[in-house]
């Protein structure tokens, strides 16, 4: 199988390296690509200093454009699987071929690495567990699926997948929204304990000020999720 790590980075000159050298030391059987969203600081120049993998938007797109990006170059060069993985150092490569495992193990689409299922390592805030608990209640109300960190941006996906998302995936904070639509169309997803550390260097893009905008939006959008997923199944 050749798989392919995706790497969505937007001011990552901090943390890409030490992001590259976790992959390698942990995941020698995985490709990966960097996709440089419009990075503000010096990540496209450490990138070509360091002559990794990477792709340069000119424009940022946000995490959603980021990572299509990296889905459909994965696609084009005939990839298996795509796996989406942190450019701040929160991510270790060590659990991915276990993710695979699970995926092969268990026919799933989409494999989760789930920071809660142990409850291990970096936790989140306070407020941001708040947060994915309401996320988590809302999936599953609307799914009968309890995802247990449903906003994990480490997500192993199949070929399958790959050709839905490289359509359509969602732009602005895409992990439940992507979620609650394929789980309304039928595909089938597990997760798998991981621990997850603290962000090295650089702050999320995700701020207190924005937590409520960001709870409402996505709420909407999971729930046209549901509703675009279930038209798609019956149709």
């Amino acid at each position: 199988m050749k798989n392919l790590i995706v790497i969505p980075a937007y001011n990552e000159a901090g943390n890409i390296v030490n992001t590259i050298e976790n992959v390698r030391k942990n995941a020698p059987d995985f490709d990966y690509i960097i996709v440089n969203d419009g990075s503000k600081d010096n990540t496209l120049e450490v990138c070509r200093e360091n002559r990794f993998n990477y792709l340069d938007l000119p424009v940022n797109l946000g995490i959603g454009g980021a990572v299509q990006t990296g889905i459909m170059y994965g696609l084009y060069h005939g990839y298996d699987t795509v796996v989406q993985f942190d450019g701040d150092g929160q991510h270790d490569a060590k659990y991915l071929e276990d993710m695979l495992e699970e995926m092969q193990k268990s026919g799933s689409d989409m494999v989760i690495g789930s920071r809660f299922i142990e409850g291990k390592g970096f936790q989140s805030t306070k407020a941001r567990r708040f947060g994915i608990k309401y996320f988590t209640g809302l999936i599953k109300l609307l799914t009968g699926k309890n995802i247990t960190d449903p906003t994990s941006g480490m997500r192993l996906i199949d070929k399958d997948l790959m050709k839905v998302f490289s359509n359509y995936y969602p732009k602005d904070y895409p992990e439940p929204e992507s979620l609650v639509l394929i789980l309304a169309k039928g595909y089938k997803v597990s997760e798998i304990p991981v621990v997850m550390k603290a962000r090295e260097e650089g702050k999320s893009s995700i701020n207190i000020k924005a937590s409520f905008y960001y709870m409402l939006k996505v709420s909407v959008a999971i729930i046209n999720a549901k509703i675009s997923g279930h038209r798609h199944k019956a149709e």
